[in-house]
């Protein structure tokens, strides 16, 4: 026996945690579950108990994966292998510089800079990140805001990874700071004119719900502050930004089904909210300004979206709104770009991207044209109403990101950056494919693919990485990944399942993803799953399926659902006890989520959650093996909720195959902070399904 067995099998006979049992009855609609791991919960996370619990399950992983330690290393001096360490952005032109970022040799954090033009003249350091977070474990900072008079910068910073960010001020004249401190807010900054006074928002510290915009005034206390808006309906999100003019700033109202905007006069010290539109339930709009007209784009009398526009007189009458792109069958009005000349649009058919340019005074349109059939491309960057250069970022599965300026008056490209891959990658060596796979009723999911073309064999011999989202409309685009060249170059396929419950084939697709059709969501990845296998794409007993967040419910729901299928699971920050979480307005943000997931204080959803809630649906049957991984401090799915499942799971199921929780005791729902740090992660996941393999390999 080889000592990689060996080892294996010493690891299998390691004992893991068993958590105690404390029944927590909950009853509603004349039905009663009960909760043996409730006591799991603490708001303050500093119960030994509990923090004793989880350091015990971090032991146990990394006693399960000790023999993979050296395969964990190879595969983080891999990943990081590939990235350049002296690294910058590209520059974004606003007011009157250039501003950048910078990540120079092993620093985990960039320095933010600004210069006079694009090629860097009189480049001044406005924050060094590295400096501020070096006492720190995890270290996060808002975008930054640059006043009027591009004399001030704001900007917020968490260092607990809550998303509850303490707003600073610095005089980039004279690089000190301001004695101005404004906490518990969302980190969103938008300034007043004057520059003495910027907006922003304060957040409920129970529910992390953003629901006050105040106006603070240099110098004074935050408890002076104005509060300009507040929001009654704990169902909508809060967002502030800035007109492209700066005349205006926005407050965008936001839930599932319905949004609007407030605008403030940015020249008027004591202005108001006003509404552009009073909200109407399930209409659904975003706004622009230029000059005398402000563009609409909104879902009314469009399922997918068009644009509309109305003079800056007629606000409050969406009867005076005029069609700019009339909504058409089955494409989805995505984006939109405006500047003094030209509109650029982003629509989507069939699942595939196309971008627009029309010249605003003859209506005359190109379209503009891409290298591959599927690929991620998004506007960025566009701040200056007078210019004729658009910004766009650009990705396929085998071109790695790439920065354009675009002229728009003849569509010329211009390459500013594409992502250096250090190393051998050659794009030629990988190839990229898009697929249409029925699902059991007949409708048609897209899949992304791509593989490393001398390792590939349509034969069904191949592992598989199949990754999926499917909630709150999220289109996970095919781009390009350089950690992902790790499995890639060891023989696996990778596929994105473009399942129900994103927009990749418009809003109807979302529709039929989400509420009492969530099921759709799961149904989609399986038989995406079962078709990769019967077209030879990947071996039946090489199948691990990866999901985070509500793709962490995702992955939940499969492994009760279809746990045959799979070889291997990773299931990051995982949404999976949607019933009780979706009864509790304590938690953060569950009362945003009742149009995405329906409300359980209606026995129709409530009946709905339980039929396909991991937590409450799990059984005594063989799993696959699992790494489920979380954060102490998640501020989006709270840690005792993969805690809790892990628990439930270690209880209940039939096989002995490995079930390992990893929870950061340092970071929040995005893991740690740092360019580096979170390699670990990705190496730790790859390691866990390489080894997997060998252990096949090996029997």
């Amino acid at each position: 026996m080889n000592t990689k067995t060996t080892n294996v099998v010493h690891a299998s006979s390691l004992k893991a945690p068993v958590a105690k049992k404390v029944p927590h009855e909950m009853t509603i609609h004349n039905d009663t579950r009960t909760d043996n791991y409730y006591w799991m919960r603490d708001d303050k996370r500093s119960d030994p108990e509990i923090i004793a619990h989880l350091n015990a399950e971090n032991a146990y992983t990394d006693a399960v994966m000790a023999h993979t330690d050296t395969l964990q290393q190879q595969l983080f001096e891999e990943i990081k292998g590939r990235i350049v360490k002296d690294d910058n952005s590209v520059p974004v032109k606003q007011g009157n510089y250039f501003y950048s970022s910078e990540v120079t040799g092993d620093n985990e954090y960039p320095v933010s800079v600004r210069a006079d033009d694009f090629a860097g003249t009189n480049k001044t350091v406005l924050l060094d990140i590295n400096e501020l977070a070096k006492n720190h474990e995890y270290y996060n900072v808002s975008s930054l805001s640059i006043s009027q008079d591009e004399n001030l910068l704001a900007y917020g910073e968490d260092t607990v990874s809550r998303r509850i960010y303490t707003i600073k001020v610095k005089n980039l004249t004279t690089g000190e700071y301001l004695a101005d401190e404004i906490t518990g807010t969302s980190g969103s900054i938008a300034w007043q004119n004057d520059n003495k006074s910027f907006y922003y928002i304060k957040k409920d510290p129970q529910t992390l719900l953003g629901y006050q915009v105040f106006r603070h005034q240099l110098g004074t206390d935050q408890t002076e502050d104005v509060l300009i808006f507040e929001e009654k309906d704990q169902t909508f999100y809060t967002s502030i930004g800035k007109s492209k003019d700066n005349e205006l700033v926005y407050i965008w109202h936001s839930s599932t089904e319905t949004s609007a905007v407030s605008i403030i006069d940015a020249n008027d010290p004591n202005a108001t909210a006003k509404p552009f539109l009073a909200r109407e339930e399930g209409l659904e709009y975003s706004i622009s300004k230029l000059g005398q007209q402000f563009y609409v784009l909104t879902n009314y009398n469009a399922v997918n979206f068009r644009l509309m526009k109305v003079s800056t007189d007629q606000l409050g009458d969406k009867s005076k709104w005029q069609d700019v792109i009339a909504p058409a069958e089955g494409v989805m009005l995505e984006d939109y770009e405006l500047f003094d000349n030209y509109l650029v649009y982003q629509q989507r058919s069939n699942g595939l991207t196309h971008v627009t340019v029309r010249q605003l005074d003859s209506n005359e349109e190109r379209e503009l044209h891409f290298n591959d059939e599927a690929f991620t491309a998004f506007f960025y960057g566009n701040k200056e109403l007078n210019t004729k250069k658009l910004r766009l970022y650009y990705s396929s599965m085998t071109t790695p990101a790439s920065h354009f300026d675009i002229n728009l008056d003849n569509s010329e490209f211009t390459l500013l950056k594409q992502a250096e891959v250090l190393g051998d990658f050659n794009a030629d060596n990988y190839k990229s494919e898009r697929l249409m796979i029925p699902a059991r009723d007949g409708k048609e999911v897209p899949v992304s693919l791509v593989y490393r073309k001398d390792l590939f064999k349509k034969d069904g011999t191949n592992p598989l990485y199949q990754y999926g989202y499917g909630s709150y409309g999220s289109t996970i685009d095919p781009s390009f990944s350089s950690s992902r060249l790790s499995l890639l170059d060891r023989g696996f396929v990778y596929a994105i399942a473009h399942i129900r419950g994103s927009e990749m084939l418009g809003r109807p697709w979302y529709e039929d993803g989400k509420k009492l059709t969530k099921q759709n969501t799961f149904n989609d990845f399986i038989d995406v799953t079962k078709a990769l296998v019967e077209q030879g794409y990947g071996a039946k007993d090489k199948i691990f399926a990866v999901g985070g967040s509500a793709g962490g419910l995702l992955m939940g729901a499969i492994a009760n659902q279809a746990p045959e299928l799979y070889c291997g699971i990773a299931a990051q920050v995982p949404f999976v006890d949607v019933v009780t979480t979706m009864l509790d307005e304590s938690i953060p943000l569950t009362t945003n989520e009742y149009d995405e997931w329906g409300n359980p204080n209606q026995k129709e959803y409530y009946e709905y959650m339980l039929s396909y809630s991991p937590y409450d649906n799990v059984g005594q049957h063989d799993y696959p093996n699992m790494l489920v991984t979380t954060g102490l401090h998640d501020s989006q799915v709270q840690y005792f909720e993969p805690m809790k499942w892990v628990a439930k799971l270690r209880e209940m199921k039939t096989d002995n195959n490995r079930l390992l929780f990893k929870t950061d005791m340092e970071a929040g729902h995005g893991g740690a902070s740092g360019r580096f740090k979170a390699l670990h992660e990705d190496a730790l996941e790859y390691a866990f399904f390489i080894d997997l393999l060998n252990e096949k390999a090996a029997k």
